[in-house]
């Protein structure tokens, strides 16, 4: 950890120029992923579930025309990307989770340099500081 990184509560990191990190604040974004992971999980049932049913539908479905074929199909195809994407946010939500427990939040997996209170406060699920983060997008 160079000068510039200081580690607030649980040991979190944080830049130079920013505050340290509080228990309170700790609490308050393990809760928030908490809520969120609950969340993702009942809208992936969810989706699953409705998924489930519009496969089951597609045997009453053989008498529909082609548009409705292809309408149907589409919905399915969007309901599936959903819920892909609602178990990546899952995914990033639980490893998050893992990282506050281990206390190993708030350092890049890259550099090891402090990713930045400000950033994960808006972005909890980061694991990358800006700098790196910049530098994946640009590959």
């Amino acid at each position: 950890m160079t000068a510039a990184a200081r580690s607030g509560a649980a040991g979190f990191p944080y830049r130079q120029g920013e505050e340290h990190w509080t228990e309170t604040e700790v609490k308050a974004l393990s809760d928030q992923l908490e809520t969120e992971a609950a969340e993702l999980r009942a809208e992936i049932g969810r989706a699953e579930s409705d998924i489930a049913d519009r496969l089951g539908d597609s045997v009453s479905d053989a008498g529909d025309d082609q548009a409705d074929i292809g309408a149907k199909a589409f919905e399915r195809e969007h309901e599936l990307a959903l819920t892909y994407n609602a178990r990546e946010l899952l995914a990033q939500t639980e490893r998050a989770l893992v990282r506050i427990e281990s206390e190993t939040y708030g350092t890049c997996e890259s550099c090891g340099e402090p990713i930045g209170k400000a950033r994960l406060q808006a972005f909890p699920r980061a694991t990358l500081c800006v700098s790196c983060k910049q530098r994946e997008e640009r590959r």
